[in-house]
């Protein structure tokens, strides 16, 4: 993500797609010059001001939900190659290119919507869609009291908070364990996982570009 930003500070947002910036972030990584070993999922998205175009590029089991007036009215898929093993981009250790998930960019799950003002958008790991039903997300965006900056913040760890609440409980019917069931594993309770949350909000305000 610090080479993704990188590329766009740099300008690469101009007439770049989502995806461009997961290449060039990637680009950047593989040709480090210190060996930086390791996988990632990985979920951009753009939004075009003028067209009001929301613009994805996903990949793997982090994703997005995009919420109008308290319904989902579109999200990313999740994409795994069989139960809890999603997607990804890796760069192995030498001699280990074989034997570790390596998935490529062209395998990511690309999509334009069409957004409205005040439309929100969240994007996560999956270790808040696998700890906390879609039913919970919406109930806590339920309390927004308005579209300030701290009121989303206060939404945006609450929802984090939840997430890690509910991972580390071995009792909870979390979205992870009913999945691990349909797949055939006796798994009860949360799943303990990175957790990251972004809110954001589609709205007027901002500077005159157009992106």
């Amino acid at each position: 993500m610090e080479s993704c930003k990188r590329f766009v500070l740099e300008g690469g947002l101009e007439s770049s797609s989502p995806i461009n910036i997961v290449k060039a972030g990637f680009q950047d990584l593989t040709e480090h010059k210190e060996p930086l070993f390791g996988s990632s999922t990985a979920c951009i998205m753009v939004l075009d001001k003028k067209s009001q175009m929301l613009h994805s590029s996903n990949l793997g089991d982090s994703g997005f939900l995009v919420i109008r007036q308290g319904s989902i009215v579109h999200q990313s898929s999740e994409q795994q190659h069989y139960f809890n093993t999603p997607y990804q981009l890796a760069i192995p250790p030498p001699g280990q290119a074989g034997a570790v998930i390596q998935d490529s960019l062209d395998e990511a799950e690309s999509t334009s919507f069409s957004v409205e003002l005040g439309d929100l958008i969240v994007l996560a790991t999956d270790g808040l869609f696998d700890n906390v039903s879609t039913e919970q997300i919406l109930n806590e965006l339920s309390q927004l009291e308005d579209h300030s900056s701290e009121s989303i913040q206060h939404v945006t760890d609450s929802l984090a908070n939840l997430a890690r609440a509910h991972s580390f409980d071995p009792t909870f019917s979390s979205p992870f364990s009913e999945q691990a069931r349909c797949e055939g594993f006796n798994i009860i309770g949360g799943k303990p996982d990175d957790i990251t949350v972004l809110i954001a909000v589609v709205s007027e305000m901002g500077d005159d570009s157009d992106t």
